[in-house]
């Protein structure tokens, strides 16, 4: 058995218990699954699908294939890929799990993550016995460093990576030899202006893609959570071979999936209305927030905000928790966001104004 951190959620059972007592229910702010509706028209995609008799390939249709490249250039500004330079996952988070195994990495290999990171990074290097190592400063990173994860933007800090940073970060993994790998599954979500910076743009790897990969997912942006659409991008040689791990595994995506996703990255306008909708609940509660003291910090993209009030984040859980809301500590993403809560935007528009009249109230109402 993997000697493994008990799951991180798990913490949260109490403060769950309190906040259902609440006498209008729970506002449940922890978690950020999508709540709104799957657009209509990859629902019908995925109807359309249904025959499927036969085993899809691992690698993905042609079709699929095409369309996240032209995605790539399109969205993310990203010319060169071609179809055998992506490949799709069965969502994002077992690949984030795997990618240590489907590296080949092991005992005394380095796995460097962010200081604030999504606590699947560390399991998977954890899960092959190799190190993780939390770290922001590419300076720093060891000479036995293997992989390197970036999330930009980030989960759960809504922090965004420039193009400098993310140049100087592929710059130390090419000198290193290891594998640099963006999780960028909320580049659309950005509070204002473009999508953040692709670690394919070519200001970030001179025009070669030599080491360097992507990893998207359409959870976020299209609400299909459920749906566990995802793929990853870059460097070919390094997908041939995640490839051919991925074939031996069994690591298949169904294909009435595959051909949602074609349909969903055929349409912006369909994220830039769900951009709109996060924004739009965005006002209503970072003001209650900030009106109660707290401070938040970073939070340009994605679907959370990134908020303290200077004190153990248990302590803070345990304060919404009186109100009725459940929101996620920062001490899930490592010691660097102990004293920070992460509320997520993913519940609907009544959801969250009800907890932002419970966060502007004097006194918990249960």
């Amino acid at each position: 058995m993997l000697a493994l951190p008990e799951f991180p959620w798990n913490a949260l059972a109490p403060a769950r218990a309190r906040a259902s007592e609440h006498a209008d229910g729970l506002v449940d702010l922890s978690v950020g699954s999508p709540v709104d509706e799957t657009p209509g028209f990859i629902r019908e995609a995925l109807a359309r699908a249904a025959e499927a008799h036969g085993y899809p390939t691992t690698q993905g249709t042609p079709e699929l294939r095409r369309a996240i490249v032209d995605w790539f250039e399109r969205v993310r500004g990203v010319p060169g890929l071609t179809p055998d330079s992506t490949i799709p996952t069965v969502g994002s988070k077992e690949f984030v799990g795997l990618l240590p195994l489907l590296l080949g990495l092991g005992d005394g290999d380095v796995v460097v993550h962010p200081t604030i990171a999504y606590p699947t990074y560390d399991i998977g290097a954890r899960a092959v016995g190799a190190t993780p190592f939390p770290s922001d400063n590419p300076a720093e990173w060891p000479a036995n460093t293997k992989l390197v994860w970036l999330n930009s933007p980030s989960n759960p800090t809504g922090r965004i990576d420039g193009v400098e940073y993310l140049a100087a970060a592929v710059a130390r993994a090419r000198e290193l030899g290891a594998v640099v790998i963006n999780d960028e599954c909320y580049a659309r979500l950005t509070r204002e202006g473009p999508p953040t910076p692709s670690i394919l743009d070519p200001r970030v790897t001179g025009g070669s893609h030599s080491g360097v990969l992507a990893a998207y997912s359409l959870s976020k942006q299209s609400n299909l959570a459920g749906y566990r659409a995802a793929f990853v991008a870059g460097d070919e040689s390094l997908i041939a071979a995640i490839l051919e791990t991925r074939r031996h595994l069994g690591l298949i995506m169904p294909l009435p999936v595959q051909i949602a996703m074609i349909a969903a990255l055929g349409d912006d306008s369909h994220v830039d209305a769900q951009r709109e909708v996060y924004r739009r609940r965005r006002d209503v509660l970072a003001p209650a927030l900030l009106d109660a003291g707290f401070r938040i910090d970073f939070s340009d993209a994605g679907l959370y905000l990134w908020a303290t009030r200077d004190e153990p984040s248990f302590d803070t859980i345990d304060w919404f928790a009186e109100r009725g809301i459940l929101v996620a500590p920062g001490s899930i993403y490592g010691t660097a966001g102990e004293r920070h809560v992460r509320v997520a935007l993913t519940a609907s528009d009544e959801r969250v104004a009800a907890a932002a009249d419970r966060v502007r109230s004097e006194q918990p109402a249960t």
